[in-house]
């Protein structure tokens, strides 16, 4: 069965290529454009990971991930933040999410879907898991 990926970003560019690799991986993948939706695009499809852009028009993907957590049927999904703020002060707003993780942009095509898919069933610890810059 086909592990399935939810991706959440609002540049069309960005999303076209997460989603593409990861589908070229083997991720049935849904995608959505602002957090709103990925929030219910979540509740629905019940992903194996979420993938988040930070920066998003409605909120923070911080903020979509707090709702998430406080959700049953979404609490244990990790969350990988695909995000350029990879500063002291965005991994500590990243760290305060548990489960969770990030990869920094501009993103590696070879190796982010294997990123990604690594997140899964690893029990990110609530600290930043696994990091990539550069």
């Amino acid at each position: 069965m086909k592990k399935k990926a939810l991706v959440v970003d609002d540049n069309e560019n960005n999303l076209l290529l997460e989603k593409d690799l990861l589908e070229v991986a083997g991720f049935e993948v849904f995608t959505a454009k602002d957090c709103r939706s990925g929030i219910a695009m979540a509740r629905k499809e019940k992903p194996d990971i979420i993938v988040m852009d930070m920066r998003l028009p409605d909120m923070r993907g911080s903020e979509a991930a707090a709702i998430l957590r406080r959700d049953l049927e979404t609490s244990d999904i990790p969350i990988v933040f695909v995000t350029a703020s990879v500063l002291a002060e965005g991994r500590e707003e990243i760290g305060a999410v548990p489960n969770s993780g990030f990869i920094g942009k501009p993103i590696n095509t070879r190796t982010f879907a294997k990123e990604i898919g690594q997140f899964i069933g690893q029990g990110l610890p609530k600290a930043n898991a696994k990091t990539r810059t550069g």
